[in-house]
């Protein structure tokens, strides 16, 4: 079977990644190392997955640092609006506003179940994969490179990251029965 990692491909922890980061340390308390963690595992297979293009590195790394965000910013598990607001936000102010289509559909559809076909020339297919990839802990690669995975899990390990995403999922049940993960797609 065809690999879809380039050979000798970098495993990088993107700077802008850590900035972006920042300013949500205390927001995002104890948890913060996993979600970082989390996003730059993401950043990683999506470029895998994309095919390396430099000028996607910063839409997915922008994208890898707001796409779950709202979970600990507005305290939600229903937090797709609102990572997605928080990612408009930052692009809207820092002149970036050619990427907002592109990076709201990236979050809006990043837990889709089914492939996302509307406009292939975006990240959204390849980062709802990569998001995949790493929530599976690697169980699904989507072809690409085992060692590859392994070694970005390893490099950025899951410092409790799935731990939160289990309480919280077992917390969202309890009080939403009837809509326990609204964050998934069709």
């Amino acid at each position: 079977m065809r690999k879809t990692t380039i050979p000798g491909f970098p495993v990088q922890r993107p700077p802008l990644i850590d900035a972006l980061f920042e300013p949500y340390r205390q927001t995002l308390g104890s948890d913060f190392d996993g979600y970082r963690n989390h996003s730059i595992r993401v950043f990683n297979f999506c470029r895998a997955l994309s095919g390396n293009h430099p000028d996607d590195e910063g839409k997915i790394a922008l994208a890898a640092v707001f796409h779950d965000l709202g979970i600990w910013t507005d305290m939600t598990f229903d937090y797709l609006p609102h990572s997605r607001r928080l990612a408009r936000a930052w692009l809207e102010k820092n002149g970036r506003d050619a990427w907002i289509d592109e990076i709201d559909r990236i979050i809006e559809q990043h837990h889709k179940i089914t492939a996302f076909n509307a406009n292939p020339a975006w990240l959204v297919e390849p980062f709802r994969k990569a998001d995949l990839v790493d929530l599976s802990g690697g169980l699904v690669r989507f072809r690409l490179d085992d060692e590859f995975v392994r070694e970005v899990l390893e490099e950025f390990p899951n410092a409790g990251f799935h731990k939160t995403l289990l309480r919280l999922s077992i917390q969202r049940m309890k009080s939403h029965p009837c809509n326990p993960l609204p964050m998934m797609k069709w």
